[in-house]
């Protein structure tokens, strides 16, 4: 029995479509338009009833273009197209999926779950997680592991990997802090504050209602700060730094 015949009145999940091989593809598309397939080997016609999802990360129109993906089986499957949106455009999502996903290593590897504190939920907040949610998931995983302090103690935001370390690497870190020494405080200041605004709009995901809460400012104040350090709005999903 194979696929098809073992999800036969249920659902047959089809993940990164995008990476069958054509061969494989023109099988798909025949059993999808007819639901009657043979097994291999076999001689009996075997009738299915499968509802089928299919997902992908690449652009299944870019792959048609370049000849790597049927255009017959893209019109089959994209009957009701779903898009997930990425992590980065739904970051008020990441402390709840965080905690679930620390809950769930602490469990499957026996230890006792640690606490996030606000200034590292704050970096995984900003930063733009090319791997979506595994990312996220494995990270998380990687804290619990190898964090350091005892199960007690939160971990910070200096106990994340490299790649939190704030928006800057720890070279353009130093040409920055160069750089702000040789400025008067009134301009050092407003560097300051650009980044930090542009960070915590980032963090709340454009949301300046939810920035100001957090930051203690009134919203209308803060649309006045933001104007003034030159803060555009095609700026504010964008991470500090770039």
């Amino acid at each position: 029995v194979g696929t098809f015949e073992a999800a036969h009145n249920g659902t047959l999940f089809l993940d990164e479509v995008a990476d069958m091989p054509l061969e494989t593809q023109g099988k798909i598309v025949r059993v999808l338009q007819e639901q009657v397939f043979t097994r291999v080997g076999g001689r009996t016609r075997v009738e299915v009833n499968v509802r089928v999802i299919a997902s992908t990360t690449r652009s299944l129109t870019d792959e048609i273009a370049a000849g790597r993906f049927r255009e017959d089986l893209f019109y089959r499957l994209s009957v009701v197209p779903v898009r997930v949106p990425a992590l980065r455009e739904r970051r008020e999502d990441i402390p709840l999926l965080a905690r679930h996903f620390m809950s769930r290593a602490a469990e499957a590897s026996g230890q006792r779950a640690r606490v996030i504190s606000e200034d590292a939920m704050a970096a995984l907040q900003t930063y733009d997680w090319p791997g979506n949610a595994r990312e996220l998931r494995n990270i998380i995983e990687r804290l619990l592991i190898m964090a350091p302090g005892a199960a007690v103690d939160p971990i910070r935001a200096d106990m994340l990997p490299i790649e939190f370390d704030g928006s800057f690497s720890s070279d353009r870190r130093s040409n920055r802090n160069a750089e702000i020494m040789g400025l008067p405080l009134r301009d050092a200041r407003e560097i300051f504050e650009r980044e930090y605004l542009l960070a915590q709009v980032t963090r709340f995901g454009g949301n300046i209602s939810r920035t100001a809460a957090f930051i203690g400012m009134e919203r209308s104040a803060l649309h006045r700060k933001l104007k003034a350090l030159g803060i555009q709005p095609e700026e504010k999903l964008r991470i500090s730094g770039e």
